[in-house]
């Protein structure tokens, strides 16, 4: 760079975590690299980022946001006001920061700064499911760079010249995960498969109520690490876990139920010999990049049919097991997920084919992109 000075990146995005995961990965890559940041978290006030951020040590800011929706919906009316108050708000805060970059991760809490940063700084905008989301089409007009994670998408953009396919990034350090730990964190065995199971950063009551349904059936042969989501998302943990607490002392061991995951998760994975979970962009990139074993229930109705469209990116290469979630009865998950207990080779070779779909150096595709950026700004 033409200065030392510490890069200025303003990361906006969030709402939930796949707009979360993508940034956090980018950071972990600039920080391995060595290279010196300043930065600056912008969102919502109750998305999933101002936790993480905090979590970091990120200095976050929240401004007005409003969520976009494809049904109709009279929330809508309230939040279309939201968005114009949010512009300004960012751009006050983009002032007082000075940025060299602005590194948009998506949804509806980037736009403000998005629009806001325009012509203070250079814009990334990051997509990272198969289909381009509303806030990313928004945000189009105002983007420097419009990176992608599947190249199926270019179908949907309108200026390919400021295009580029990066893949979704992924946490480098979701490989140095370590078995054992992740065994002795939730006091299972060695000997018996485990269960991994997770709806994403706020959990998913359809899938809770369907492993809750056939868990008596699952603990018998194997454990079970259910990530339900947090009090505040849904009810299921609370009611899991006196459940939990009903089972007899050894079942009791072989069941774990958490709200949330955070610096253990690298652990988990590798604990996991099969993952139940939604198909959100974050947790299917994790699955190609690790290599596991999955059964996937796309949440149905996800804008533009997305998460059908990412779980297909593993599916079509036999990379995961996908089921809708109008098929996904407790009786026919249970016979998919015994079956892959009882048969490791098949666990193999369905991980071994999901990694091909993997784009392992995605974060470090975007960190070029945002250092050239920097570069253009501090030299014009």
């Amino acid at each position: 760079m033409s200065t030392n000075r510490p890069i200025r990146i303003v990361i906006a995005g969030g709402g939930t975590g796949g707009h979360v995961l993508p940034a956090l990965s980018v950071i972990e890559e600039l920080e391995r690299r060595g290279v010196p940041v300043e930065l600056l978290w912008i969102g919502s006030k109750n998305g999933v980022e101002g936790n993480e951020a905090k979590a970091r040590g990120i200095p976050f800011r929240s401004v007005s946001t409003g969520k976009f929706r494809r049904y109709l919906d009279l929330r809508t009316v309230a939040d279309a006001v939201r968005v114009p108050i949010g512009v300004p708000q960012a751009w006050w805060i983009l002032r007082d920061f000075k940025p060299d970059v602005i590194f948009s991760t998506g949804g509806y809490v980037s736009t403000p700064s998005v629009i806001g940063g325009t012509r203070m700084a250079p814009v990334l905008s990051h997509e990272q499911t198969a289909v381009l989301g509303l806030a990313t089409r928004l945000n189009a007009r105002f983007v420097d760079v419009q990176a992608l994670t599947f190249e199926s998408s270019l179908a949907y953009t309108k200026d390919r010249s400021k295009t580029v396919i990066t893949g979704n990034p992924v946490r480098g350090s979701l490989k140095e995960g370590n078995r054992d730990n992740g065994l002795e964190r939730f006091g299972f065995r060695s000997d018996l498969p485990v269960l991994f199971v997770t709806g994403g950063a706020r959990g998913s009551s359809p899938l809770n109520e369907r492993i809750e349904a056939i868990l008596d059936d699952l603990i018998e042969r194997a454990q079970v690490l259910h990530q339900t989501g947090a009090r505040s998302d849904n009810p299921d943990f609370e009611r899991l876990s006196r459940r939990r607490e009903a089972l007899a002392a050894e079942a009791r061991n072989r069941y774990v139920v958490v709200e949330r995951l955070r610096s253990e998760m690298a652990d988990v994975l590798a604990m996991a010999d099969v993952m139940l979970a939604r198909a959100g962009a974050g947790t299917v990139a994790e699955i190609a990049y690790l290599g596991k074993t999955a059964v996937l229930i796309p949440l149905p109705g996800a804008g533009g049919n997305e998460q059908h469209r990412n779980a297909e990116a593993l599916s079509s290469i036999d990379g995961a097991i996908v089921v809708d979630q109008t098929e996904a009865t407790p009786e026919r998950l249970r016979s998919i997920i015994l079956e892959l207990f009882e048969n490791p080779e098949r666990r193999i070779e369905i991980g071994r084919n999901a990694t091909k779909a993997g784009r392992p150096d995605a974060a470090a595709r975007l960190a070029d992109q945002l250092l050239a950026l920097a570069e253009q700004r501090r030299r014009g």
